[in-house]
């Protein structure tokens, strides 16, 4: 019988973490049902609480971002407000932070202390250049790790300077690895009763993303050509994947690998015939000279130009020959596929009287789906969680009259 909890039912997690990495990965445990407490300060809360708030909706960033979790509000720089973080860690498998190196220990929930509380606990830290290095104590955001991780040159334009782009990719990515590091570290601490600190950063997310790339960049020793085409592999064997737009600007894309799939697909766009007369029967050819190369991209962009880019895409389709429109942010959001897997679904928001467009969950669980909840109003779980801990009505009205949460 299906179990509507999520298949991480039981889990419980506890984060002292902010902006985008540090609570991602806590987010995507709390849509598969963990339950995840998120320790903010009173009084403001997580500073993200207030960023990119359209008018009439929440804040499109926290919500994105800590859908799903509790909220308990708690001054650490009191002794209770510790003792009540040190009860919440004691009952809890898995712990996230995200501050400068230092500010865990300062505030009572650096590594060795909690291990000694909880000696299973999972204790994920997320920093910006890794726990080791010359930089490893400056701060870290998405901007800088993308800079240094190489992913600006993935999407170049040669003779353009290299840019960050718009979505945090850096912060995503790490945040992934971080939730795959958690429930690995949780998988031995169950199973071995032996808990573990787990170091993911900004920057080892952004090397990780550039896969075999990177791996064929450094072989060579060499940086890869970039830009409108990436052709690879060898002259026996090689590959393309590029982009083009059609008669109207749109953009799509197309890869194939080998000889064959080049003639099919060439052939069924009907570009084969003027392809071969102009040297490019096989496209092997271009591997080793930029001119043919660039003579090639020259061709195809005039002969794209002359159709529309579902016609394109649907020829390259039938012939089975990877091929997509090249969708913008809002095009995405809107895709067929998209939408008919959850990829994007909506939630209800009564309190600003409207249903949200939101991600949905990126995985399809069988037997325990996942469940989108929203982001929490600042301290919403204080009296629940506390109460839970032992503290009674009494006790936990002191607290709030002292700003201990």
């Amino acid at each position: 019988m299906s179990q509507p909890h999520g298949p991480l039912h039981g889990v419980k997690v506890v984060t002292c973490s902010t902006a985008q990495a540090g609570t991602v990965p806590y987010m995507l445990m709390a849509d598969l049902g963990a339950e995840v407490i998120k320790i903010e300060v009173p009084e403001g809360g997580d500073p993200s609480r207030v960023s990119t708030v359209l008018p009439g909706h929440p804040s499109t960033y926290f919500e994105t971002n800590n859908r799903g979790v509790k909220s308990v509000t708690l001054n650490l720089k009191t002794r209770e407000g510790r003792e009540i973080l040190h009860k919440l860690v004691a009952t809890a498998e898995i712990f996230g932070q995200n501050f400068r190196p230092g500010a865990a220990e300062k505030n009572g929930f650096g590594y060795d202390e909690l291990r000694k509380i909880n000696p299973a606990l999972v204790y994920i830290s997320i920093s910006g250049y890794g726990p080791n290095g010359p930089h490893a104590d400056l701060p870290g955001t998405d901007a800088m790790a993308q800079a240094l991780g190489g992913i600006a040159e993935a999407y170049s334009t040669p003779g353009q300077p290299l840019r960050t782009g718009i979505v945090s990719v850096a912060d995503e990515t790490c945040a992934i690895l971080a939730f795959g590091g958690a429930l690995a570290a949780l998988t031995h601490a169950r199973s071995t009763g032996v808990g573990q600190k787990v170091d993911c950063s900004l920057l080892g997310g952004q090397i990780r993303l550039m896969g075999w790339t990177l791996t064929t960049t450094m072989w060579r020793d060499r940086n890869p050509v970039t830009g409108q085409a990436r052709i690879v592999g060898t002259p026996d064997r090689p590959g393309m994947s590029a982009s083009f737009n059609d008669q109207n600007g749109k953009p799509l894309v197309f890869q194939l690998n080998g000889a064959r799939h080049w003639r099919s697909g060439m052939t069924a766009l009907g570009f084969y015939e003027r392809l071969e007369a102009a040297g490019f029967g096989e496209l092997g050819v271009v591997m080793s000279s930029d001119d043919k190369r660039v003579e090639l991209l020259r061709l195809l962009d005039e002969l794209f130009a002359t159709g529309s880019r579902d016609d394109w895409v649907a020829r390259l389709r039938a012939a089975d020959i990877v091929s997509a429109p090249i969708n913008t942010l809002l095009e995405a959001s809107n895709d067929p596929d998209v939408l008919a897997n959850g990829y994007v679904t909506e939630v209800g928001y009564p309190q600003h009287g409207k249903k949200l467009k939101v991600h949905g969950s990126p995985w399809q669980f069988s037997e325990t789906p996942a469940r989108i909840g929203v982001a929490p109003g600042l301290g919403a779980h204080n009296d629940e969680v506390l109460a839970r801990l032992g503290y009674s009505e009494q006790q936990i009205g002191d607290f709030r009259a002292r700003k201990v949460i």
